[in-house]
């Protein structure tokens, strides 16, 4: 299950996402299980950040008391590995780079959005993060076996100092450990 939320400040836009959004589908043809949330107000939608953990969040531009890089900047604060889409019926450069290097959304769509484009980008978005948990995972797991071999090789080299020789063993042609007299 995917949780998603999007937020803009009109409810028919935010009823058309929510539409389009609910039958997502991969690239086989299978539903992607969705759950969607929506939100006309960046503050309500933040404060349901501190409670909800999301793989995604689309955001409107321009909305009243907060445009959409403020709020994916305080969002990516509260949720940092979740995808950032920003939305926009406007061609504001200087709004668009800020949202690129600021907030670091993933993509930037316009209004009206193309329902293909927006699920394209949202699977590959998801897909993406899905990707990245992964490596951190496996990077997680990497990093303990490297402390547990760490460990080892401490042991061994205290065991050394003390008994100087005791961690080499000498094997025999037979396979049998020869004894130094």
């Amino acid at each position: 299950m995917f949780y998603i939320l999007v937020v803009d400040d009109e409810p028919g836009i935010l009823s058309a996402l929510r539409r389009s959004l609910n039958n997502l589908d991969d690239e086989q043809g299978n539903s992607i299980p969705l759950t969607v949330d929506c939100y006309a107000d960046p503050m309500e939608a933040l404060k349901a950040a501190d409670v909800k953990a999301y793989d995604a969040v689309i955001s409107d531009y321009r909305m009243p008391g907060m445009n959409g890089v403020e709020f994916l900047l305080f969002f990516r604060t509260k949720q940092k590995d979740a995808v950032r889409i920003l939305l926009s019926g406007y061609a504001d450069i200087d709004g668009i780079i800020g949202a690129i290097n600021e907030a670091q959304i993933f993509r930037y769509i316009t209004k009206p959005w193309h329902e293909g484009e927006l699920k394209h980008v949202l699977r590959q978005g998801l897909a993406t993060r899905q990707l990245l948990q992964e490596n951190k995972r496996l990077a997680d797991m990497v990093r303990a076996e490297q402390a547990k071999v760490n460990k080892h090789e401490l042991l061994l080299a205290r065991l050394e100092a003390e008994s100087p020789g005791i961690t080499q063993v000498k094997w025999g042609p037979n396979g049998e450990v020869l004894l130094d007299e």
